[in-house]
């Protein structure tokens, strides 16, 4: 077995490998590191990622690191066009919601997800926390708005690597406890997560094997 996936499998991040992983039918070995495990601030981990993040992709002499990449990388590699298209523009579309999802999307939940989800003592600033729901639901709402516009999949009619990175977006933003501080109406995203779990690596590594 030639490839190794480090991180925890309960980071986003990690998950978006690993359900990459479930999608193209391949055999991984995972190691835990991360908050909880194996320290990535080691001098054995930083030495694979500079950045002391997870995950970390080994695949024999070969460590590539940033999630959407792995992804990428792996589609590529297996040749699956139907997840990263060989054309230039189908393709250009895809990476751009993902690099969307890693820019802006994944940065505008970062504060509300530490301090309702985490508990986080340094994330409890009632003003910076409204302001972090308010923009979490912006950028829901700009993926509810690309879904009503395809009717199916964020990149068209036809799932690809975009889905698997913003779909897990799409299920924490559903799953956290909002309701407090008011959550819109999205049937969109309700109903593209229920799409997506028609999918095993949905199943299991975005609702955490819950149907």
């Amino acid at each position: 077995m030639s490839l190794k996936v480090l991180g925890k499998a309960s980071s986003i991040n990690v998950r978006k490998v690993l359900w990459t992983c479930a999608e193209l039918g391949l055999d991984y070995e995972r190691e835990d590191w991360g908050s909880g495990f194996a320290a990535t601030d080691a001098p054995e981990f930083l030495a694979l990622n500079p950045n002391a993040m997870v995950p970390v992709l080994i695949d024999g002499d070969f460590v590539l690191w940033e999630s959407n990449s792995i992804c990428r990388y792996l589609a590529a590699r297996e040749q699956r066009h139907d997840l990263l298209p060989a054309a230039p523009r189908e393709r250009a579309v895809v990476e751009q919601w993902m690099d969307w999802q890693a820019g802006e999307f994944n940065n505008a939940w970062r504060y509300a997800f530490m301090s309702l989800v985490r508990q986080s003592p340094a994330h409890q600033d009632a003003k910076l926390l409204a302001a972090g729901v308010a923009g979490w639901h912006r950028h829901v709402e700009i993926l509810a708005r690309r879904l009503e516009q395809t009717g199916a999949y964020v990149a068209g009619a036809e799932f690809s690597l975009a889905d698997v990175v913003l779909g897990l977006s799409a299920q924490r933003w559903l799953m956290a406890p909002l309701e407090p501080h008011g959550r819109p109406e999205l049937p969109a995203i309700a109903a593209y997560c229920e799409r997506l779990a028609a999918r095993p690596g949905f199943i299991q590594h975005g609702r955490n094997g819950m149907p």
